[in-house]
């Protein structure tokens, strides 16, 4: 693993900054010449005003009425929200900024180069003065909201320089008032919400800088840990990371570009959803000092907050999951009443698309709140969860009533026509966004998302000893896996599934892709929610027409967290090169000069989503950074190496030819199993599997269908053949794999 990532100064821009955080409190460290800003946000720093509570009027009755009927202005009485336009409020809740410490390093201090540790979290900083270069060292605790700067001299100034300087009028008009400025710090009263304060102090070379929320400033907690000393500081935080970084599954590829991804990705993914912190938002504690974050830095359940999270199965940090799974099922009350207003029922569960912490709906795209496949997706991730960790209390006690939740509202949403089951009113996300004719019938997105559900609940119920719902047992037979070629799509119409036929997999019922769209949503069939077999004799031909149509549609809609997505589906589909290229472009477009993950492109040419344009006659947008695609690529870069698909785990299922070397360590897989393989001058040499919980294993044959030997750990040996090999290693046991 490289240790060591390096940055050369100038960074001129906020989120071109070197990033530091705990999950709570994040620090961005940039500037030019002698001034070095560092950043400060907080992931909890919520004004938490304004939103759409779900009432009666928002019932799926009248709403599928409106569209039916075409009826715009009935569409947007029901999802206007009545905390639109109120003077001094703002229209639905937000994170918002709090501001930075400007260090100015004296006359003729000019900043050269920075470089972060991933192994201990520390990053220096070397300026250069009358000839001399310096370093300047900062770390920041991952359990206090304290981070330390260390200086190697005097003669430096530091200015307080709160949001409320760069936002005054915006933030004044929804009744926000000017923080108390303290001699070292601020205080930043919220309207409604608990105060906000940044404090420091000097100890001799060392900057001790807190935040903290509360009506009280408590200068003690800083005293208490500058009087422990900074080697106790940096003890802890060198001591948690090496615990962190323990365990995480070491990779070796040929390719640079990608195991740069994936490093400084990990990294990045404990410094944004650490046990200890805030569950990850759009862009976790990493608030621009300068604006109200896009989007509110809010839950976005349609894929964002999904893909943040995806690393941790294959990371082996499960325990990263668990803020995110405890904050959705605390909601509970809310997910039920926001069922109960929309379908009617008791026992259901119903999750919009945007929401804030208190699962607050943030307002009126319509598409998004009636979006069900939001809460379907964090069912699945719940019940992948337990299949990494084999933890039967949070399988019976949480995930399971969660997964049921959820079912029902889609049961009673699902109609019959004839013998088979339709979804009459349904939505592929942000798909023609939220007009009139943005959304139909059976859209393959909820779709896949349902058949998900239907066999993970099956499963859940074999696990647990439960009956499976009859209901769950007929919607899996009965419900089309997905809506062929924009048109009615019952199950019983195999033969538009042959080679000569036309069929590609649709929107929904009538509508094919019409363009580039940055949502893979039509395909989630086969990514994320793996509900079809792609390579059967049935489905490879609609796959092949589907993907060839998608490629043709091309890239110039895609946003940034789409590009990773991309390659996912291309390393199930075995295109092994397209999923390597495509993650080297998202790191060339998608990021800036400072491996800011961004929404949109930085360079103009491959996609018009938001960035700089040719000859500049369409004005750029403002620097959107979002932390998805960052973890997305880190996703794909695991997928690379082995995914599972309907229950078979592959390995390098993603590896281009050209990587004649490459292994990875330990990386787990459900069912509890951690797998170490490697690949040496182009050919696998050796595949290890250690077994927690006693279960069998099925692997696609990585030697191509020729024998495998298998050797278990206390020298019993057996051949396999096959396409598809099926071992049972045995609780606590390990196998290794050969072709001899």
């Amino acid at each position: 693993m490289k240790n060591h990532i390096c940055w050369d100064f100038p960074l001129p821009r906020t989120h071109t900054g070197i990033m530091m955080g705990n999950g709570t409190t994040g620090l961005l460290i940039w500037g030019e010449g002698p001034l070095l800003k560092i950043t400060m946000g907080r992931a909890d720093l919520w004004d938490h005003r304004g939103g759409m509570q779900w009432t009666e009027k928002h019932n799926y009755r009248d709403i599928r009425k409106c569209l039916e009927n075409n009826d715009e202005n009935g569409i947007k009485k029901i999802f206007a929200s009545r905390t639109e336009n109120i003077p001094g409020k703002p229209r639905r809740p937000s994170v918002v900024p709090l501001g930075r410490l400007d260090i100015s390093l004296g006359e003729g201090a000019v900043l050269k180069k920075g470089s972060l540790c991933i192994g201990n979290g520390k990053v220096m900083i070397t300026y250069e003065k009358n000839g001399t270069e310096k370093e300047i060292s900062i770390q920041i605790s991952m359990k206090k909201q304290i981070f330390l700067v260390e200086f190697p001299e005097k003669g430096f100034s530091i200015k307080n320089v709160p949001s409320w300087e760069m936002k005054k009028d915006y933030l004044s008009s929804i009744s926000f008032e000017a923080p108390v400025l303290l001699e070292n710090g601020w205080i930043q009263k919220l309207p409604e919400d608990p105060p906000v304060s940044v404090t420091w102090k000097l100890d001799d070379f060392n900057l001790w800088a807190l935040t903290e929320r509360g009506d009280s400033v408590s200068p003690e907690k800083l005293e208490n840990t500058a009087k422990d000393g900074k080697e106790n500081f940096s003890k802890d935080i060198s001591a948690w990371w090496k615990k962190y970084w323990k365990d995480i599954p070491k990779i070796s590829l040929p390719n640079e570009k990608l195991e740069f991804i994936y490093n400084y990705g990990l990294y990045k993914f404990a410094s944004f959803t650490s046990p200890d912190g805030v569950p990850a938002t759009l862009q976790g504690a990493w608030i621009e000092d300068y604006e109200m974050p896009p989007w509110s830095s809010d839950y976005h359940f349609n894929i964002n907050i999904q893909m943040c999270y995806w690393p941790a199965y294959k990371a082996n940090r499960l325990n990263h999951l668990m803020p995110l799974f405890k904050m959705v099922w605390s909601w509970r009350d809310k997910l039920r009443h926001n069922a109960k207003m929309f379908i009617g029922i008791d026992d259901g569960y119903m999750l919009p698309h945007a929401v804030d912490d208190r699962c607050t709906c943030m307002g009126s795209f319509w598409t998004g709140c009636i979006d069900h496949a939001c809460a379907a997706w964090i069912a699945q991730m719940m019940f992948s969860y337990y299949k990494y960790t084999g933890d039967m209390d949070f399988l019976s006690e949480i995930a399971f009533p969660f997964m049921k939740g959820v079912m029902r509202v889609y049961e009673e949403m699902l109609e019959k026509d004839g013998d088979e089951y339709i979804l009459p009113v349904s939505v592929s996300p942000e798909y023609r966004g939220a007009k009139m004719n943005a959304w139909g019938r059976n859209a393959s997105f909820q779709l896949a998302a349902i058949h998900r559900l239907c066999e993970d609940l099956m499963e859940a119920s074999d696990i647990l000893n439960e009956v499976p719902s009859s209901a769950w047992i007929d919607i899996k037979a009965k419900l089309p896996e997905a809506s062929l070629n924009g048109t009615p799509s019952p199950i019983s119409r195999d033969l538009q599934f042959t080679e000569g036929g036309n069929d590609k997999i649709a929107l929904w019922d009538g509508v094919e892709l019409e363009e580039s769209h940055r949502h893979h949503s039509h395909l989630a069939a086969i990514c994320p929610f793996d509900s079809i077999d792609i390579y059967s004799e049935k489905w490879m031909p609609v796959i092949s027409r589907t993907i060839n149509y998608w490629v043709e549609k091309g890239t110039g809609g895609w946003s940034g967290w789409c590009v990773p997505w991309a390659s996912m589906i291309h390393s199930r589909l075995g295109n092994a090169d397209m999923a390597e290229i495509l993650l080297e472009i998202w790191l060339r477009i998608f990021t800036n000069e400072g491996y800011g993950t961004l929404h949109d492109c930085s360079r103009p040419g491959f996609s018009i989503m938001g960035g700089p344009s040719f000859g500049n006659i369409i004005p750029a947008r403002r620097e959107i950074m979002q932390m998805d695609a960052g973890m997305g690529a880190v996703t794909a870069v695991q997928d690379m190496l082995m995914h599972s698909r309907r229950g078979v785990i592959h390995i390098f299922p993603g590896v281009p030819s050209h990587w004649k070397s490459c292994f990875f360590r330990k990386m787990p897989c459900e069912g509890g199993f951690l797998i170490s393989a490697e690949k040496k001058d182009g050919q696998i040499v050796c595949i290890e599997i250690e077994s927690s919980f006693g279960k069998s294993i099925k692997l696609g044959n990585p030697f191509h269908g020729q024998e495998i030997s298998v050797e278990f750990g206390d020298g019993k040996k057996e051949k396999l053949r096959g396409d598809i090999i099926e071992i049972n290693i045995g609780k606590k046991r390990k196998c290794t794999l050969s072709c001899k």
